[in-house]
């Protein structure tokens, strides 16, 4: 899963990033406003993280911004400001939670988690489709009843095409959403046709079906049809 963090404070910054990064997300920074605005309005997030207070603008404008272009995008507001006012202001733009500072990280990843949960998998905590079962909360995938060892790019990788499932995927954002920001600037895309191959693989050699259909000149789509 992918997260933007929007703060201008480094430290906290660093630290909200390596602690999610351990958690298994993919998280990218911006540490200004025009960087953030910047960024929502070029890549797609599972979550955006954003502080009201910016050294150069207000975070409630890039939620305003991100909700006229991307409304399915999941937002939790961070800031020091204990504010009912900013806390109303945010929920009615479309913020999904509030957290004031300081907080503990593990309570930031619970209510990241809450929130993923709520938006791509209807609030459930095992992801089905087909043979195939996955448990986010461990990062665990069964083919068949039977463990399939994943890496965790692999891992993200068939989670994402289950989330979009039936839909055309671009290998540009396939190779944005799994590997960040930069992926896109790179000159091919050999790493990302190697882990889908290994991805096909495994579910097959565990008993399932190929469900990864390549479109040609465009990308790929994730169906059983």
């Amino acid at each position: 899963m992918k997260i933007l963090l929007i703060e201008d404070e480094h430290v906290l910054a660093e630290s909200i990033s390596k602690f999610l990064t351990q958690e298994g997300f993919l998280c990218e920074l911006a540490k200004t406003y025009e960087s953030g605005i910047e960024k929502v309005c070029i890549y797609d997030y599972d979550c955006v993280l954003v502080d009201i207070t910016l050294p150069d603008g207000n975070g409630l404008q890039i939620l305003k911004k991100l909700k006229e272009i991307k409304p399915n995008t999941g937002v939790i507001i961070i800031s020091a400001k204990n504010s009912l006012d900013d806390k109303l202001t945010g929920l009615d733009l479309g913020a999904d939670d509030y957290l004031t500072k300081p907080f503990h990280l593990a309570e930031l990843n619970s209510r990241i988690k809450s929130l993923i949960r709520r938006r791509k998998f209807e609030g459930k905590c095992d992801i089905l489709f087909e043979e195939i079962r996955i448990i986010p909360e461990s990062q665990t995938v069964f083919i068949q009843q039977h463990e399939v060892k994943l890496t965790r790019k692999e891992y993200e990788l068939l989670l994402f095409f289950i989330v979009n499932k039936n839909r055309t995927i671009s290998r540009e954002s396939l190779a944005e959403h799994i590997w960040g920001d930069d992926a896109d600037l790179s000159d091919s895309f050999d790493f990302l046709y190697s882990h889908i191959k290994n991805v096909r693989k495994k579910i097959e050699e565990a008993g399932g079906l190929n469900y990864i259909q390549t479109v040609y000149g465009i990308g790929y789509k994730f169906s059983t049809t």
